[in-house]
């Protein structure tokens, strides 16, 4: 399994307005996506930072992902509630608990 880490910092006030968007439009998205196997979104209000996992069943599937457009498609739906793009990072699952 492979891991995409997308970490983002919303405007002040619109973390609940970034998390609705991810839970009622992106996520439902990434669900029809080839090889999309889960995601978890961690919020750290204190510091107003988001971190977006989202795990797929080989890297293949994750890397087709993003070179459709799908990603773009989806971080612009968020992105007027950012203080600027996010980063991204790929790692492989190497341990599952």
């Amino acid at each position: 399994m492979y891991a995409r880490v997308v970490l983002s910092t919303p405007q002040q006030g619109k973390m609940d307005e970034m998390i609705k968007v991810a839970r009622d439009s992106i996520l439902p998205a990434a669900k029809k996506q080839k090889g999309f196997k889960n995601w978890y979104t961690l919020t750290n209000r204190n510091a107003g930072k988001v971190i977006v996992i989202g795990i797929w069943n080989t890297e293949a599937d994750m890397m087709a992902n993003e070179n459709s457009g799908f990603y773009k498609e989806q971080i612009a739906k968020v992105a007027p509630l950012l203080t600027g793009p996010p980063t991204m990072e790929h790692y492989e699952v190497s341990v599952k608990g």
